[in-house]
């Protein structure tokens, strides 16, 4: 069937944390929100009307996947990315950022080192510092409107630092790299060779731009098994994520056996029975409504380019290679980083990410999500440039 994205739904007044909560974020209420990654489109026809099965029936008791579930996410990564994980790595949570948490738990202890690699997307900070973990930051390096990876640095901060666990974005958010398998490959090999754990979140798998293939982490580096966990989710592919269902692949037994037993003693024993129901509905039979968007996505990137190239020429879009996000570069409108947020705040009257918030040096960049109808993507740059040419 054929999905009209450009649909127009109104999701005010329905406790959606996007457009619902401004005031309470200390914005105006009248922002037009393009931050959290989540999209202004509805699920794939399969997944409503596998819901609506769910709900015609009306008992929603304790409930558990059976081995059909773990198969069909199984079937989804063997088709989309040529990796096919055992189906007895798969341990379901109920969400990603969930899953960093508890591996930070079950696998480090308090005063352990985590690296990351800002400008990165903040929970990973969060999820380290929150449970008494140190930081070790590896930046990314940007120069000519790309980012890389300084792997001198990277292997210096490890040798250094000795990270217990290293946190993947893979791709990356914000800056929207696919890293490649050499990429991949290169940094496997020095956490192999000083014993790190990598926990690579893979949320954003499904989005990559043409040139830009995906690898999993294990498939660039399959001699890190033991000491790797793959997290993913349909959350961002399917816009499920207020649903709270999540595949995290943990080939390692014992370290398997270590975060189950944590999520046990958080309490956290069956997901939502509604979540396990659209997760595999999603991954068995959404393919279709996500190659419709993934066009749609395209020619919505596509629109920005254009719009900065001929009219906010200050603005440098930084050039994709996955993701759904627009990263952009603002440093060419000669602001501080307070002025940049008070005119995409309080003058364009925009809700975007301020770069701030991603850390390594993005004080000067804002994320925009690019899931949205292309009119409200329209009204959003129009804002843009209106308080630009005002402040000119």
């Amino acid at each position: 069937m054929r999905y009209d994205f450009d649909e127009i739904l109104d999701r005010r007044n329905t406790n959606s944390l996007k457009y619902d909560f401004a005031v309470e974020n200390g914005l105006p209420a009248d922002v037009l929100p393009l931050w959290v990654a989540d999209m202004d489109f509805r699920a794939p026809r399969p997944v409503l009307d596998a819901l609506q099965r769910a709900v015609r029936h009306g008992v929603f008791g304790y409930s558990d996947a059976k081995e059909d579930y773990a198969r069909t996410l199984q079937a989804w990564f063997a088709e989309s990315f040529g990796w096919k994980p055992e189906t007895e790595w798969l341990v379901k949570t109920p969400g990603v950022v969930y899953a960093l948490a508890t591996a930070v738990r079950s696998l480090t202890e308090p005063g352990d080192s985590v690296l990351i690699q800002p400008p990165v997307y903040r929970p990973f900070f969060n999820v380290a510092r929150n449970n008494g973990r140190k930081v070790v930051e590896s930046r990314l390096v940007y120069e000519n409107g790309r980012y890389t990876i300084d792997f001198a640095d990277f292997e210096a901060k490890v040798a250094a630092e000795r990270p217990k666990m290293f946190i993947l974005c893979s791709p990356h958010n914000p800056v929207c790299r696919v890293w490649t398998r050499e990429e991949l490959e290169r940094m496997g090999a020095i956490c192999r060779e000083y014993g790190v754990i990598v926990v690579s979140d893979e949320i954003h798998c499904d989005f990559t731009l043409p040139g830009h293939p995906h690898t999993v982490f294990l498939q660039a580096c399959p001699e890190m098994e033991d000491q790797a966990i793959i997290c993913t989710a349909p959350s961002k592919t399917f816009n499920l994520a207020g649903l709270q269902a999540s595949g995290i692949w943990i080939p390692n037994p014992e370290m398997r056996k270590k975060f189950r037993r944590e999520m046990s003693a958080e309490g956290i024993g069956h997901l939502n029975a509604l979540g396990l129901v659209a997760c595999q509905a999603a991954y068995a039979e959404g393919r279709e409504w996500l190659e419709q968007l993934r066009a749609y996505l395209q020619s919505n990137l596509d629109y920005v380019r254009a719009f900065l190239a001929e009219n906010l020429p200050e603005i440098r879009l930084v050039e994709p290679e996955g993701t759904y996000f627009a990263w952009l570069d603002c440093t060419g409108l000669g602001l501080e980083a307070k002025e940049l947020n008070d005119l995409i705040v309080h003058q364009a009257k925009l809700w975007l990410d301020a770069g701030d918030m991603f850390g390594g040096g993005a004080e000067l960049f804002q994320r925009v999500v690019l899931a949205c109808p292309r009119a409200t993507l329209q009204e959003a740059m129009g804002r843009l440039k209106r308080a630009l040419d005002a402040r000119n």
